[in-house]
């Protein structure tokens, strides 16, 4: 046996291994890059800054978004979204990650805000790259199903709570109301002020007891759209492909023309990213003079100006490939940000039980199946429909995220938001009200 022959299957295993990708990187270099990054962390090198931050993420992104969508059983209920997310919080549950890499992502993603960027890049772009005609229709649509969704969410959660021995009272304010209430920062805080402003004690002590049912809410829906999404490719017939409204002749009079990639300006990209920036500050000061809140007065804005083509249709486009890119490379890094920071594992256990998950997960399904069935009355595709409708019980812009990504719908986000927004905002207006009357 020569040298030559030898050295040939050893070649063949090499151009295999570069051949294997994590991401779109060759698993050579991916293991190279991961390398770096741990060995920075574990000695305490690694820069507390978004550079530092953004290695972290990304490198965890990469790695269990594709694993994933890969492993048998995960893939089918978006598993990627699931492992990026609940992974990472064990890890820090069980002290995995050190000081210096907690510091670096959280001064990434809370510091420095960048997943409220992510949000409104997502938001903003893909309200500026829809079609007017479909935006406002689909917007104006989604309130009926979002209402009657609500309504067998709270009727279901009621049900199965009194079968497990929660009473009425404890089901709806502390299970139900805080599913669907849009969100840690936008539902939970606002609630456990106001619950401790009524009732008395620390809004801290209401904190925890609100945040479990939420998460294990959130976690339910991420399962609903994974199955979801597995069902349209089952049944194409009940699929719009990311498409909400159900009117062929309307989406083929509208559809645009296929994008020419190659020939991206990066200058209007550059123009789209001030864009997104822009009506994100601009919704923050509309909230100080109309007290709604910021996240919903940037969509209502956007959504405006889309409607009434105040911009010019090449900044349109700029905001819209910027927001691919986003929804291309980063929702998995995302994933692994909240994993790390939001989704405290210890609060969920702490209330863990068969009948406690069952109710939550009572409320998410009935609310998704109404979607589906009113979505299909309404001639809106009722797996876009269903999904939309689910989103109510998102942990806010980051819940809606986790979602649509484990769905592959990243272009349903304006129709989500306002699912928890403005589902989110009543919920929480509404049950402030009924607890005051009821104290």
């Amino acid at each position: 046996m020569t040298f030559a022959t030898t050295a040939m299957p050893m070649r063949r295993r090499f151009s295999a291994l570069m051949e294997y990708e994590i991401g779109v990187i060759p698993l050579p270099y991916f293991l190279a890059i991961a390398l770096s990054v741990f060995a920075s962390a574990h000695l305490g090198y690694l820069p507390k800054s978004m550079i530092g931050g953004l290695a972290v993420i990304m490198t965890l992104g990469m790695l269990l978004g594709q694993a994933g969508q890969r492993l048998p059983l995960l893939r089918d209920i978006g598993g990627g979204a699931i492992l990026c997310l609940l992974l990472p919080s064990v890890l820090v549950y069980y002290g995995f990650f050190g000081s210096t890499t907690l510091d670096a992502t959280k001064m990434l993603m809370k510091d420095a805000n960048f997943l409220y960027f992510v949000i409104a890049s997502l938001v903003v772009g893909s309200i500026l790259g829809m079609n007017r005609t479909i935006l406002v229709q689909g917007m104006l649509r989604m309130f009926v199903p979002l209402v009657i969704g609500t309504l067998a969410a709270v009727l279901a959660g009621l049900a199965v709570g009194l079968c497990f021995g929660y009473s009425v009272h404890h089901t709806f304010f502390y299970i139900i109301v805080p599913i669907i209430g849009g969100g840690i920062g936008e539902g939970i805080l606002p609630l456990s002020l106001a619950y401790a402003h009524i009732l008395g004690g620390a809004p801290e002590q209401y904190v925890a007891q609100l945040v479990p049912a939420a998460v294990v809410g959130n976690i339910v829906a991420i399962i609903c759209a994974g199955a979801l999404s597995r069902l349209a490719v089952r049944k194409p017939q009940f699929s719009g492909d990311g498409q909400l409204i159900r009117a062929r002749a309307e989406n083929d009079l509208f559809r645009e023309a296929p994008e020419d990639d190659s020939a991206i300006d990066f200058r209007y990209m550059g123009a789209g990213v001030l864009l997104i920036c822009t009506f994100f500050v601009l919704g923050g000061l509309l909230e100080k003079l109309v007290h709604i809140p910021g996240p919903v007065m940037m969509i209502l804005v956007a959504v405006l100006c889309k409607y009434l083509r105040v911009l010019p249709e090449r900044l349109e486009q700029g905001s819209k490939r910027f927001y691919k890119l986003i929804s291309t490379a980063f929702i998995w890094p995302v994933m692994i940000g909240l994993g790390m920071l939001y989704v405290p594992l210890d609060s969920v256990a702490s209330v863990f039980s068969v009948g406690y998950v069952l109710v939550c997960a009572s409320v998410v399904l009935a609310m998704t199946v109404a979607g589906f069935l009113v979505g299909n009355l309404l001639k809106m595709f009722p797996i876009e429909s269903a999904i939309v409708t689910c989103c109510h019980s998102g942990l806010g812009g980051t819940g809606d995220v986790a979602i649509l990504s484990a769905c592959n719908r990243m272009g349903l986000m304006p129709f989500a938001q306002i699912s928890t927004r403005i589902g989110g905002a009543s919920t929480v207006i509404g049950a402030t009200l009924l607890l005051g009357a009821l104290s």
